[in-house]
């Protein structure tokens, strides 16, 4: 009797989630696009002779970010060696988006492919320059007054090749 008792509310439950779950299920609905008046007009059933019956992408939350991106053809290898001849052709410059360029710059950093300018802006005025045989901008760091690293910027067609950290 006690079972009886305790198996009631237990189906009766499973019975509501059963219920609540299929309920929750979206229901697939059809979108139709026609011409009226010289205006375009979405419709759930078809509105006339000229309906064009669409797809829709599911737009629920959830999924991965590259759930709805068109597939990605893969490069081909002749097309690949001419983008790098054309990348040394124009030098070691390289694009470096304004949030990741304002980055650096608050944190005084210098990465390869910053201007001259940008370096100025991160580091300040260099305390010594080299032209020859490479242009070098050397800035040191010091601590409680004692010389504690030298930084080395290297520059190729006016934009940083290299950054390197050297003890004294």
């Amino acid at each position: 009797m006690f079972l009886k008792k305790c198996e009631e509310p237990m189906l009766r439950a499973m019975t509501l989630i059963f219920t609540l779950s299929v309920l929750a299920v979206p229901a697939q609905s059809q979108v139709f696009r026609c011409e009226k008046d010289g205006n375009t007009v979405f419709s759930d059933q078809p509105c006339g002779e000229d309906a064009e019956s669409l797809e829709l992408r599911d737009n629920r939350i959830g999924g991965s970010f590259n759930q709805n991106l068109p597939v990605q053809e893969s490069p081909d290898p002749e097309e690949q060696t001419e983008e790098s001849e054309q990348e040394k052709e124009a030098g070691t410059c390289r694009f470096i988006n304004s949030t990741d360029l304002r980055r650096y710059l608050v944190r005084e950093q210098v990465v390869r492919g910053m201007t001259r300018d940008n370096v100025r802006r991160a580091f300040g005025n260099p305390p010594e320059t080299y032209t020859s045989p490479q242009e070098v901008w050397i800035y040191q760091t010091r601590y409680y007054g004692a010389l504690y690293e030298l930084t080395y910027v290297y520059f190729r067609d006016g934009c940083v090749e290299r950054v390197e950290y050297r003890k004294p």
